[in-house]
């Protein structure tokens, strides 16, 4: 028996309803070892005996039940656009069509002769034209023996649906107190539920846009150096291992490789999350995707495109992307129950009345049965106090780009966050000087020439100082050292204890032990000197954002465990931690191991890890909760499941809160969507009729139902008032 593993782009799923049904479906048949089907990423990893399946059969077993299988990415994007956009329109029509039908029912626009065939023939296009894909998604949910809310969408619109049409067409067959219409009910079922596949459609493909901008991080050419020296542009796909490229200032490299000549200090950031610019010279490792700041090298590749860091990363995105996601349709689990016990009381009902001999309560009772149970609160328990909660948090300015997580938050057990640009403003500050103000002026029209990001955080300290025109000479910036130049013949140097050794300035004395403080308190310090003596040095660093100690307080009282997990250095880092009260530390972490640390702590609990570099990309999709902060970068912003639209951390504490309560409403919504079909579907059914003459009949089962859904809409609302 030989094994194969097959990963297919799956296009036509519509809920996690869809990917359940491939999988149960597909481990029946025979050859089929393993499936793992993801909604959200419409892919599906399957596992099959060759000798039993092959991978045209698979396809065609998928196909069978409906879905189809695409031959790459962009054909699967293609189906998605086209999807969201079918959706999109069906939504719209839906809404005009239902709005139109609650104007004429109000108004005297249409005459009451014409009234209710003006409202049958409206209803009838919802019904079945933007409601015709719930037909035939009950079908196969059906056919896989899978009662999801597609089936109780289809069953109860159509029983409200088709009983008015019977009182519309055939009004002779109902006595004057069961002539009533219920087309406005399942055209508004119809338009809410198209609403909430709309929103995650859109979801979807949010999702695999990270994946898409991440893909065109790295440069798609690189320039050969071949046999001769000659330079040639090529396609860094065809890039092979020991081969030369060079990479100039401002260029980003296209490869992972090492450094055969020349220096330049490297932006890491958004691979290794390290704020300030690397320095890397002759033997040094260089990662795809990076920037080169300044200088320019030549690159030995030492690994080939697909098998670069940045692939890596890409990798384990598309792993986390395709995880189990939480269960959190109520709806859907308690339907499975529901549904089938609906049509078999229906069922039961019309038989026991016609045993009994009495057809016209046959009839009223089981179609009252169905009506009452029209899941019109069912349908709306979960997205109105989702769209409440939504509209909540983006009034406090948090955005939730996936509603799903606000039933997991409340369970977070550990807050795992990156350093740099998260608890940290992610920009370089000067925070300490030694040197005298008079020497402030030439410093500034030095340091104004260079673009390099400590050069601006120089100027930007000195920016209350009055320029001077200074006429600059053999300005040099030397990568990995610093600045130097010369003014009115005096040299100026700029940089690292390095520029002034290779210069011969001696530090004095004082300035050393400055230095030398600084730099046990993590600083970045940047020596200066005029004319061969030392003048002192700025100190640099990264500082705290506000309420991030408050943040990291406010967590500990509820029972969240803080972690920090950051690319610096361990002194950094340790340094960082005790000033905000967190005790358990990750430094010097690489982001695959970034990665593997939000798993090991899974492990233990439920994370919720908050980033905001593409480098945190792939731990923000593999943790339980995602967060990342408006000023990220836009694919960590793509890959994360709550945004901080105004970038304050206490921000989390809230969400936590708003989560908290939109899953007390929830369950609160729940409760009333079935208490009315708990007491109504018995009375409809007539279990009191033969003891009190008591029966409900359609209309006030039409009226327990609207009860029902005002009741939720209203307890929904709610959530709007609470103060987080």
């Amino acid at each position: 028996m030989s094994k194969e593993k097959i990963n297919l782009n799956i296009s036509g799923m519509t809920c996690v309803n869809c990917s359940n049904g491939i999988e149960k479906f597909l481990n029946k048949q025979k050859g089929v070892q393993s499936t793992k089907v993801s909604f959200a990423s419409s892919e599906g990893e399957f596992t099959i005996d060759t000798e039993n399946m092959s991978k045209d059969t698979l396809i065609k077993k998928i196909e069978l039940l409906g879905y189809k299988v695409e031959e790459d990415f962009s054909h699967l994007e293609k189906a998605q656009e086209k999807e969201f956009k079918n959706l999109k329109n069906l939504f719209s029509i839906s809404m005009t069509i239902t709005a139109f039908m609650f104007v004429i029912m109000f108004s005297s626009i249409v005459d009451v002769s014409v009234k209710q065939y003006a409202i049958f023939a409206l209803a009838t296009v919802v019904q079945f034209f933007c409601g015709a894909r719930f037909y035939k998604l009950a079908y196969k949910a059906l056919s896989n023996k899978n009662y999801d809310m597609n089936v109780l969408v289809a069953l109860g619109t159509s029983a409200a649906y088709f009983y008015s049409t019977f009182v519309v067409f055939f009004p002779t067959l109902f006595p004057e107190h069961l002539k009533f219409l219920y087309f406005d009910g399942a055209a508004v079922i119809i338009s809410f539920v198209l609403l909430g596949r709309f929103l995650e459609e859109r979801s979807k493909q949010k999702a695999s846009d990270f994946l898409k901008k991440l893909m065109t991080l790295a440069p798609s050419l690189a320039n050969l150096i071949d046999e001769k020296e000659n330079i040639k542009e090529i396609l860094a796909s065809e890039l092979k291992i020991d081969d030369k490229i060079l990479v100039k200032t401002g260029e980003k490299i296209p490869t992972d490789g090492e450094i055969i000549k020349g220096r330049a200090d490297i932006d890491t950031s958004m691979i290794t999350g390290e704020s300030m610019p690397v320095f890397k010279e002759i033997g040094d490792e260089v990662l795809s995707g990076t920037l080169n700041t300044n200088g320019v090298i030549t690159v030995r590749v030492t690994k080939l495109a697909s098998d670069t860091t940045l692939s890596k990363i890409i990798n384990l995105l598309k792993s986390a992307q395709s995880k189990q996601i939480p269960i959190s349709r109520f709806a859907d689990k308690i339907a499975n129950i529901f549904v089938p016990s609906v049509i078999v009381i229906a069922i039961a009902t019309f038989i026991i009345w016609a045993l009994v001999g009495d057809m016209q309560n046959a009839i009223l009772a089981s179609i009252s049965v169905l009506i009452i149970s029209c899941p019109c609160a069912l349908g709306l328990a979960t997205p109105i106090a989702i769209v409440s909660s939504v509209s909540k948090g983006a009034k406090e300015g948090i955005l939730i780009k996936n509603p799903e997580v606000l039933e997991v938050i409340k369970d977070i057990q550990y807050a795992v966050f990156d350093k740099t640009g998260t608890l940290t403003k992610g920009e370089i500050a000067v925070t300490k000087t030694d040197i005298d103000e008079k020497y402030f002026s030439k410093i500034l029209a030095v340091e104004s020439l260079s673009e390099h990001p400590i050069s601006k955080a120089i100027v930007s300290y000195l920016k209350d100082v009055e320029k001077q025109n200074y006429e600059i000479e053999d300005l040099e910036i030397i990568a990995g050292r610093g600045i130097k130049a010369k003014i009115d013949k005096q040299l100026i140097l700029l940089g690292n204890k390095q520029l002034l050794e290779e210069n011969n300035i001696e530090i004095k004395t004082s300035h050393l032990k400055f230095y030398n403080e600084r730099l046990e308190l993590a600083n970045g310090v940047i020596l200066a000197s005029i004319e061969n003596e030392s003048i002192g040095s700025f100190a640099l660093e990264d500082e705290l954002k506000e309420n991030a100690q408050e943040l990291i307080e406010n967590l500990k009282k509820q029972n969240i465990k803080p972690i920090l997990l950051t690319g610096d250095n361990k002194i950094t880092a340790s340094k960082i931690a005790s000033k905000i009260g967190i005790d358990e530390v990750y430094s010097e972490v690489i982001p695959t191991e970034k990665y593997d640390v939000i798993k090991k702590v899974q492990e233990k609990g439920k994370v919720m890890f908050v980033g905001d570099g593409i480098n945190d990309a792939p731990s923000i999709k593999q943790a339980n909760i995602g967060v990342t902060l408006n000023s990220g970068a836009d694919i960590s912003k793509d890959a994360g499941d709550i945004i901080l639209v105004n970038n304050e951390l206490n921000s989390i504490s809230k969400s936590i809160k708003l989560s908290i309560e939109t899953m007390k409403i929830i369950k609160q919504n729940l409760f009333w969507a079935f208490i009315y079909n708990a007491i109504g579907i018995p009375l409809a059914a007539g279990v009191l009729y033969p003891f009190f003459g008591l029966m409900l009949s359609p209309i006030y089962a039409g009226i327990a139902m609207s009860f029902s859904s005002v009741t939720v809409v209203l307890n929904s609302l709610r959530l709007k008032l609470k103060k987080l």
